[in-house]
């Protein structure tokens, strides 16, 4: 089959030189809508990927009112609207706001919380972090009052790109390269780390309890929201220090990077105790060896209390009116109450008795959404394209579906772990995964390039020419990349 694994979010961008920024990032908001090619975008953040089957419904109907009734889940779980028209804006905010999904306009793109869609529901983290995620955004939308944290609002200059992860331990969004990350431990603290795995420490490592080499803090675990939330209030320090107006900790200067010495001062003034790593020698709570998850495979998730979690995959991240509206149905159904956005474009409905899981898998499949971990779609991604970006030289996802049937035709390759493929209609490669991934990208209507990129080399290719195939030629063309990888 073309891919056996979940497509990876977003990696960091390629090169060593720190950017100076000369503006504030225009990422699109709910109330900062994007022009498109299709109408005007609003990207809606949902902290943690956590909805309540009302917030659900209500996104559904806002898609199918207003938008071009079609809802993407992006990679960092966050849900988006297309298609909206130019004067839609206080009709769309009114409506979120009435959901509970705009608590705060000054802070709406700030809002940029991941966590683990698993957690408390499979019994395999250290911790239930929906918790963290709660607090963490209540702190962020100046709703709690956390020493002079809130009274100054200074998270309200956070980047809309800024990213916080929240790990249960297992692993899985520590992978994502988030600014501030914290991850669960045994007995009841949390890593805090910021800016990503200190040098040559990967984070597989630290799940598995191995000490960092330093960056690395260990909190309390009701100090941690308001940690990471400190951690960024220091990134904050630190971009003002530097005058670059950086948008991501990795974008700083090397001479005034987050530095935990001045980070473990930041949080004692606040009343927040620190430790080292939990990995190092000693600690009471060092974690023995873990290996992280990977994400949620499509299919059936059971719990310690007897109950199922469903794990759902999206065909390239994107869901129809009805696809959505059976998903929120399953969701307010089920005993949970509950639906979570995955940043793996996803989805995960908790609650349901293992009769009833396997009743709502089936109808989940005919629906067209994924169900099955050997689902030929898992590990595809597409960008927009045509006709909804004006930058893009191809209909990529109309181009990536007939890939995908191909493939399930039998035009696959046999790679025991088959890289995922991304197909893009311009240079930028907007939604590219990370690590090691299939590059397709279009050089005309239906002519593109497929090559290799990332790993180690960042996001260069690994072959500068690559290979020169039309769109009815990419699923064999990304089976023969494969063989030779």
């Amino acid at each position: 089959m073309l891919a056996a694994m979940p497509l990876p979010p977003t990696t960091t961008p390629s090169g060593d030189e720190t950017p100076v920024r000369g503006r504030a990032d225009a990422c699109p908001g709910a109330l900062r809508l994007h022009p498109a090619d299709d109408g005007s975008l609003a990207r809606i953040r949902v902290p943690g990927g956590l909805l309540t089957a009302r917030q659900a419904q209500a996104l559904g109907r806002v898609a199918e009112e207003l938008g071009d009734g079609r809802l993407d889940i992006t990679s960092r779980g966050n849900a988006q609207v297309r298609g909206l028209a130019a004067g839609c804006g206080a009709e769309l905010a009114a409506r979120l706001r009435a959901a509970g999904l705009l608590p705060s306009d000054r802070h709406d793109r700030v809002r940029n919380i991941v966590a683990s869609p698993l957690s408390g529901l499979d019994g395999a983290g250290h911790a239930d972090v929906v918790a963290w995620v709660r607090e963490l955004d209540a702190v962020l939308c100046d709703e709690a009052s956390v020493d002079t944290l809130a009274a100054r609002g200074e998270l309200s200059g956070l980047s809309g790109r800024f990213l916080f992860a929240l790990d249960d331990g297992r692993g899985d969004v520590a992978a994502l390269g988030a600014d501030v990350t914290l991850i669960a431990t045994p007995g009841g603290g949390a890593v805090l780390r910021v800016g990503g795995p200190p040098a040559g420490v990967g984070v597989a490592s630290v799940a598995m309890g191995e000490a960092a080499a330093g960056g690395d803090l260990w909190v309390r675990s009701e100090d941690a929201a308001r940690a990471a939330a400190l951690a960024a209030v220091e990134f904050l320090a630190r971009t003002r220090e530097s005058g670059t107006r950086a948008w991501r900790v990795r974008e700083l200067p090397a001479q005034h990077a987050v530095t935990a010495d001045r980070l473990a001062a930041r949080l004692a003034d606040a009343g927040i105790d620190t430790e080292p790593h939990p990995g190092a020698p000693g600690h009471p709570d060092a974690p023995g060896p873990r290996p992280p998850h990977p994400p949620p495979a499509p299919g059936p998730v059971p719990g310690p209390d007897r109950r199922h979690a469903l794990s759902v995959a999206l065909p390239l991240g994107r869901v129809s009116a009805a696809q959505w509206r059976l998903l929120t149905g399953f969701a307010s159904r089920s005993g949970a109450d509950e639906l979570r956005m995955t940043p793996w474009r996803g989805v995960v409905l908790p609650g349901f008795a293992p009769d009833d899981a396997r009743d709502a898998l089936s109808e989940l499949s005919d629906a067209g959404l994924v169900t099955t971990p050997d689902s030929p779609w898992l590990g595809v991604g597409a960008c927009t394209g045509r006709p909804g970006c004006a930058k893009s030289l191809a209909d990529v996802r109309s181009h990536a579906t007939r890939m995908v049937a191909d493939t399930a035709r039998g035009v696959a390759d046999t790679a025991p772990d088959p890289l995922p493929v991304y197909v893009s209609g311009c240079e930028r490669r907007c939604g590219h995964p990370g690590g090691r991934w299939m590059d397709a990208l279009a050089t005309g209507d239906t002519d593109y390039r497929v090559t290799v990129r990332g790993g180690a080399k960042g996001d260069t290719p690994e072959a500068e020419d690559g290979v020169e195939v039309t769109a009815e030629q990419l699923a064999g063309a990304v089976a023969a990349a494969r063989g030779t990888t």
